[in-house]
């Protein structure tokens, strides 16, 4: 676990570095899928989970590049309807970092994530939900517990939230307070309650979910003494179970996807090891007809701690960085087209 440790060490400490963003080595083939070039962010920030709402783009919270290191964020950023530039609406409540942004029943929230705690980072239960109309944030349900780097879907207007980590005990600020958790929550907007559903079989953080026609799917990750992980394991809400699909082709971790067309698109992530680790430059296609993974055009900007989020037929790749753990934040997006 000490290559996790130090992550977290680097991520609440580390000095501000310049984003490296290296040539694309020569491909042997051409792969599906192209990308182009997108307005990059108003600021380089990591740790996100941006959503799209009423048709636009959103982004709060994360961890952003400053001369000290890297802060929690509160700021939240709009990517207009014409897709040209970036404008700031209302901050969050409090600066976070890891905040799940999910939308549903024409409002957006702001799930969890983690604050500072003297040294260290809490993760927080407080939701909070975005009023479009008055640029304001309200309280919303809590989380039945804290939560941080977990991973959800949108089936049949309800929220579901999948894995993640939590407090093991009554500590909550250092890494070593915390646990992977493979708990399953779902928030039901109307009722404003939480309820549990069947837990996932695998306990996994730093995720991506899609739900692609009624079906939760849940992809990569990491775990704790272990490292990245590669299941994909697909939840079936009218039947409470969860199954086992084909894993990714490579174990990935604070990756992010998105979904286009009836099919799950995986970008990037990171890995640690002797020589301190890196970054992803891959883009996976997960076809759920087939229960088969292909691999896609790989991404320009290799990145972690990112976002993907489709709007139409482009999925546009946002933020993160480009070295691993808290080094080479990025305000970089680029949209690809499958």
């Amino acid at each position: 676990m000490a290559f996790l440790l130090s992550r977290r060490q680097v991520l609440a400490h580390v000095p501000a570095a310049a984003c490296v963003v290296g040539a694309m080595p020569a491909q042997t083939k051409t792969l599906p899928g192209t990308w182009r070039t997108g307005p990059d962010l108003p600021l380089q920030v990591q740790e996100i989970y941006p959503a799209a709402f009423n048709g636009n783009l959103h982004l709060a919270g994360g961890m952003y590049r400053t001369s000290a290191g890297l802060p929690a964020s509160d700021r939240h950023v709009v990517l207009a309807a014409d897709k040209t530039r970036w404008h700031d609406a209302a901050p969050l409540p409090e600066a976070r970092h890891h905040p799940f942004l999910i939308a549903t029943n024409n409002a957006l929230y702001a799930i969890g994530g983690f604050t500072r705690a003297g040294q260290g980072w809490a993760m927080q239960s407080q939701v909070w939900r975005y009023d479009a109309d008055q640029d304001q944030w309200h309280d919303a349900s809590a989380l039945p517990a804290p939560r941080g780097e977990t991973t959800g879907g949108v089936v049949d207007g309800r929220i579901h939230l999948v894995g993640g980590r939590i407090p093991k005990g009554a500590g909550n600020s250092a890494w070593s307070d915390h646990k992977d958790d493979n708990a399953h929550v779902v928030f039901d907007p109307g009722t404003g309650l939480w309820q549990t559903a069947t837990p996932a079989p695998t306990a996994r953080n730093s995720a991506a979910g899609i739900v692609i026609n009624g079906l939760f799917y849940v992809v990569g990750g990491r775990q704790a003494g272990r490292g990245n992980i590669a299941m994909t394991e697909i939840y079936d809400p009218d039947e409470d179970k969860w199954r086992t699909g084909a894993p990714m082709p490579r174990a990935q971790g604070g990756l992010a996807a998105a979904s286009v067309g009836g099919k799950l698109y995986a970008f990037g992530g990171e890995y640690f090891g002797a020589g301190g680790g890196g970054v992803f430059k891959q883009t996976w296609e997960y076809d759920p007809a087939k229960d088969k993974w292909r691999a896609m055009a790989p991404m320009p900007t290799p990145r972690h701690g990112l976002g993907a989020v489709a709007i139409g037929q482009k999925i546009y790749v946002i933020g993160g960085a480009t070295q691993a753990s808290g080094r080479g934040t990025s305000a970089k997006v680029e949209i690809f087209m499958p």
